[in-house]
């Protein structure tokens, strides 16, 4: 099989060294390709250079071929079974313009919960949507989802074998959407330290919480990647999620990240179906539900006891469970294949 990745305009490279969804879902892919004995190109000029000899680079985008082109024609010839790309994509004119010379197999992952596509964007076969969870299933019902478990890596993230951690840790960008000053007073409630981990996106959120955000419990370790990364996951006692009421989560990486490296984790979720409640089982982790009429402190009582109910699950069990479910190779296959 002959897969092409696609990368997109954008500010982070791919994969990125720190932060990042999509980047780090398509070279999630490009590896799980690779493992399962397809060819891979690197299709775009946003890949980064470093990757090493056995990745083949094509620094082109579909939507800037002319249709007829020379250029068109040549990449015609190269017989793409397959193209990943990001959800934008098959919705964009001039990028299937060109896909639809192709002959190929088309797969995306939504990472967007409000992103509406053309109405044939999707035919469940040979142009195929896949969403992590039964709340985006559902939001995305017309375009005929198929629901999976996204798997997102960096460079030199590989997992040591799992230990018992201590203290805990929020991983994410920083901001209203994200919520992280519900992780750090549940911090506070269980007298814990926690980390934060991730780029402040909302300095106005920061101010609002600042007294919060700023208490000596708290530790702001700022946007980590590679081997830093993963050793903030690895070494925590418990990953601790959360999200603002009104927000839906499309594709989180932070419970692969998590389980991977045989952290817990303790989430917050204000509705069912969602993320927390696909990623998550009693083995791995403890997920609270509330209604969004739970005022923040009652939330963070809930989401401290959720914290509790994590600290005796083991964390060699974890590390399997997550390293199965959250497997690059076996993600690929599901995505290739056109049966359900």
């Amino acid at each position: 099989m002959l897969v092409g990745v696609c990368d997109f305009p954008g500010s982070y490279a791919f994969p990125p060294t720190g932060y990042g969804g999509i980047e780090r879902w398509l070279w999630a892919v490009a590896v799980g390709a690779e493992a399962a004995g397809a060819d891979v190109h690197l299709l775009g000029p946003a890949w980064r250079d470093d990757l090493g000899p056995e990745w083949v680079r094509k620094p082109v985008r579909l939507e800037d071929i002319k249709p007829g082109s020379a250029a068109a024609r040549d990449l015609a010839a190269v017989g793409y079974d397959l193209l990943v790309v990001g959800h934008e994509y098959p919705t964009l004119p001039a990028w299937r313009r060109i896909r639809d010379t192709l002959d190929c197999d088309v797969a995306t992952f939504q990472h967007n919960p409000d992103f509406r596509h053309a109405p044939d964007a999707f035919d469940g076969k040979r142009n195929r949507l896949y969403c992590y969870s039964p709340e985006m299933i559902e939001r995305y019902e017309a375009w005929r989802p198929r629901q999976e478990l996204a798997v997102h890596l960096g460079l030199d993230e590989a997992e040591p074998p799992a230990v018992k951690g201590s203290d805990l840790v929020w991983l994410g960008r920083i901001d209203a959407e994200k919520a992280p000053h519900l992780a750090v007073r549940a911090a506070q409630i269980l007298g814990r330290r926690i980390r934060l981990v991730g780029p402040v996106f909302d300095r106005e959120y920061v101010r609002r919480h600042e007294r919060l955000l700023t208490a000596d419990h708290v530790e702001w370790a700022g946007e980590l990647g590679g081997p830093a990364k993963t050793a903030a996951i690895h070494s925590a006692g418990t990953f601790v999620y959360t999200y603002a009421r009104d927000y839906v989560e499309a594709g989180a990486a932070v419970f692969g990240e998590a389980l991977r490296a045989g952290t817990p984790v303790a989430a917050l979720s204000w509705r069912e179906g969602t993320c927390a409640e696909a990623a998550l089982c009693p083995d791995t982790g403890a997920v609270t539900v509330l209604g969004a009429e739970a005022d923040d402190e009652t939330a963070a009582q809930a989401l401290a006891e959720a914290i509790r109910r994590t600290e005796d699950l083991d964390p060699a069990t974890i590390q399997a469970f997550g390293q199965d479910r959250f497997d690059p190779q076996r993600h690929f296959n599901a995505l290739a294949s056109r049966s359900c």
